[in-house]
């Protein structure tokens, strides 16, 4: 569309009275109620929420080097229906993310889609390989201005590694990003280590090795004064690690997944290999605990860890099966259905976990700012009164890779504005 200017009408801004939004040249230009079009497209939101555009700080998108899987175009449409203006692209792509070379490459291809803004999360080591630093300072000063690095699929385990990351990043304000997950203590590891993992034969993932590394590393953080952020935290123990170091003043931050806020691992009974993924689903106890951490400020985020893959690595046996599920298009419902509708969370406190936390921790300055006169005409209107069976045939992402399938989730992302510009418009890619 053309249009520079769209007028959204009675929209309820975070889930409060309802307001017109004037967006125009990028910004929100007027807030009120009654206000004129003044030639602008107007666009009803009557029964809407209006929340600022969501941000996500852990997203795969594949390219360069696996475009059968993903590509920066398809993965950012699947953003946009999701209500994302900004995601984090991770590092483990083929070749890695360890350059400024390839970060300003997938920058580049964002800026070229247009579907949302794609900022890349640099590598911590060369090749994702734990033996020395990667160029972090040059990835930071580089077009993309790298200021997150993470090794994601891989835990930086030596720990002399991560305090010279952590101290290193220091100097750019960045922050590194952790897998947790102790790599001698998940040899061959498939599912959550437990009385059911036993039963069907497949090698357990304990608890305690995701826990050790984020207990080491809150140390190390407090120890050097840097920023700590704890990727896709999956257990009570962890949530309760992250507690304590918060309390001691810590400058770590956390992250939990949509899908370990609602799948059990009583999923890998079926051994259906889509709900395969890395932390695994761990047990309901688990699942309390990161709703609970989540709805007190515990855990600062939910991110989808958007990890999309080929159908020949999902559709074989288990032990042979990628690790990894999609997340971008169903993160919203998720946390409807487990935050919201269950009385944890407000949609103010949504607009914080899903939009203005991620975009500090990724020092955005563009995106995560309140519905205000002046700020990005970043915004989602989002329908929370409805339901929908998720079908995995009408994704925009190149992989079908979803563990919701078949589920009827609440809500739908209505409309999605990138400064100003709609992106989504009546639920379809504009």
């Amino acid at each position: 569309m053309s249009t520079s200017s769209y007028l959204v009408q009675n929209a309820a801004v975070l889930g409060g009275e309802p307001t017109d939004l004037l967006l125009r040249d990028g910004v929100v230009a007027e807030v009120g109620t009654g206000l004129a079009a003044d030639g602008a497209e107007v666009v009803d939101a009557t029964g809407l929420v209006a929340l600022p555009g969501l941000v996500d700080l852990h997203t795969h998108l594949r390219e360069p080097g696996r475009e059968d899987a993903e590509t920066v175009e398809s993965g950012t449409q699947a953003a946009a229906l999701g209500g994302f203006t900004a995601v984090h692209a991770m590092a483990n792509t083929e070749p890695v993310a360890d350059t400024a070379g390839v970060v300003e490459q997938v920058w580049r291809l964002g800026r070229e889609a247009g579907h949302c803004d794609v900022y890349p999360v640099g590598a911590v080591t060369v090749g994702l390989q734990g033996e020395r630093l990667a160029e972090l300072g040059a990835m930071a000063d580089s077009a993309a201005r790298v200021r997150v690095f993470s090794d994601d699929g891989k835990c930086v385990s030596d720990a002399v590694l991560m305090r010279r990351a952590l101290e290193y990043v220091k100097a750019f304000d960045g922050v590194v990003a952790q897998h947790a997950q102790e790599p001698r203590l998940t040899e061959g590891a498939q599912m959550n280590e437990g009385e059911l993992s036993g039963r069907l034969g497949l090698t357990g993932w304990p608890a305690v090795a995701e826990e050790a590394v984020i207990a080491r590393d809150c140390l190390l953080a407090e120890h050097v004064g840097s920023r700590l952020h704890v990727c896709h935290v999956s257990t009570a123990g962890s949530v309760q690690i992250v507690r304590e170091a918060k309390a001691r003043g810590v400058d770590v931050t956390a992250e939990a997944c949509p899908h370990h806020l609602i799948l059990t691992d009583e999923l890998a009974a079926t051994y259906d290999p889509i709900y395969k993924v890395n932390p695994p689903l761990r047990t309901r106890a688990d699942v309390e605990a990161l709703r609970a951490g989540l709805a007190d400020g515990t855990i600062d985020i939910v991110a989808t860890d958007h990890a999309p893959h080929p159908h020949e690595d999902k559709d074989c046996e288990w032990a042979a099966a990628a690790f990894g599920m999609l997340g971008l298009e169903t993160a919203l419902s998720i946390v409807q259905e487990t935050m919201v509708d269950a009385g944890l969370l407000d949609w103010a406190g949504v607009a914080e976990r899903m939009s203005y936390a991620p975009a500090r921790i990724g020092r955005v300055a563009d995106h995560g700012q309140p519905l205000e006169v002046g700020a990005p005409a970043n915004v989602v209107l989002y329908d929370p009164s409805v339901r929908r069976t998720v079908d995995p045939a009408r994704s925009a992402s190149l992989s079908r890779n979803t563990p919701y399938r078949g589920m009827e989730l609440p809500g739908r992302v209505v409309a999605t504005f990138l400064r100003g510009r709609p992106t989504v418009l009546a639920g379809a890619l504009v």
